[in-house]
């Protein structure tokens, strides 16, 4: 399945947020493929994120981060980072952007 989401980094925080991410840790990257996904890709556009991830099953992906060490750290740091938009528990889920059209 592919899923879209929208997050929005702080102005401030821009600089960190890309060298955060030249840095993802190795244990993170290698769970989330582990839960199933097989691309993920960030897009930015001023302050503005734009995700696209393909898995075979987001809510199962959430599950299997949602008490991960590595994964807690993570969101802890891009707490400090985003103005949260989407929320990426396992409530928030279903909360992927609704496809509108598709070629």
């Amino acid at each position: 399945m592919r899923i879209a989401l929208h997050t929005r980094v702080r102005a401030d925080k821009v600089a960190e947020y890309e060298a955060a991410h030249r840095e993802v840790p190795t244990e993170l990257t290698a769970a989330i493929r582990a839960a199933g996904v097989t691309e993920w890709t960030i897009w930015r556009s001023g302050c503005e994120l734009f995700h696209l991830l393909e898995c075979e099953d987001y809510a199962h992906l959430l599950a299997e981060l949602e008490h991960l060490p590595v994964n807690i750290a993570w969101q802890a740091r891009m707490g400090e980072l985003l103005d949260i938009v989407h929320d990426y528990s396992a409530a928030g889920g279903k909360a992927g952007l609704p496809e509108v059209w598709q070629l």
